[in-house]
């Protein structure tokens, strides 16, 4: 029967498919074994991905949604107005609200550490979330400046201990 032939056939393509498929190389770091701070992750293509962990991965306390959505806008804003801005790709969140990952160029362990740690004692002087309008944000009532400026405070700390 021919729609039982296309159905098996499309059942073995997604088994083939789900053999051939490689983790990605974050996924092979034992997340139990992480801990807060600022990781080098590796360099593709010229550009570098830092996984930037606030909080301890498993551990219970997790980035508020809210709050997470804010740092994201307020950290890229800055980081992409900053000295350095024409060395930033991407700075966004991880999925599991743990922290972000920031893509760079040219820009080695303590450049980054500097670039963040100037960048995030600027956060406390913003009084309004830049991008917060509906036509500039997808989600745009979920924000929480004030959240967002604790998580920084905090994660200010774990760097300067480093």
């Amino acid at each position: 029967c021919p729609v039982v032939l296309r159905g098996i056939w499309r059942i073995r393509k997604f088994i083939i498919r789900d053999l051939l498929m490689k983790k990605i190389p974050s996924f092979y770091k034992n997340h139990d074994e992480l801990k807060t701070g600022l990781h080098e992750c590796g360099t593709s293509h010229g550009v570098t991905t830092w996984d930037l962990r606030f909080k301890t991965p498993n551990g219970g306390d997790y980035l508020p949604v809210a709050a997470m959505h804010t740092v994201e806008h307020l950290m890229a804003t800055v980081l992409r107005n900053s000295g350095n801005g024409d060395k930033v790709i991407y700075f966004g969140p991880m999925g599991c609200r743990t922290g972000f990952y920031f893509l760079t160029v040219d820009m080695d362990y303590e450049r980054v550490k500097t670039l963040l740690i100037d960048s995030l004692e600027a956060v406390p002087a913003f009084t309004e979330i830049p991008g917060n309008k509906r036509e500039e944000c997808g989600n745009y009532l979920e924000h929480d400046l004030e959240g967002a400026k604790r998580e920084c405070k905090n994660y200010l700390e774990i760097l300067k201990s480093l």
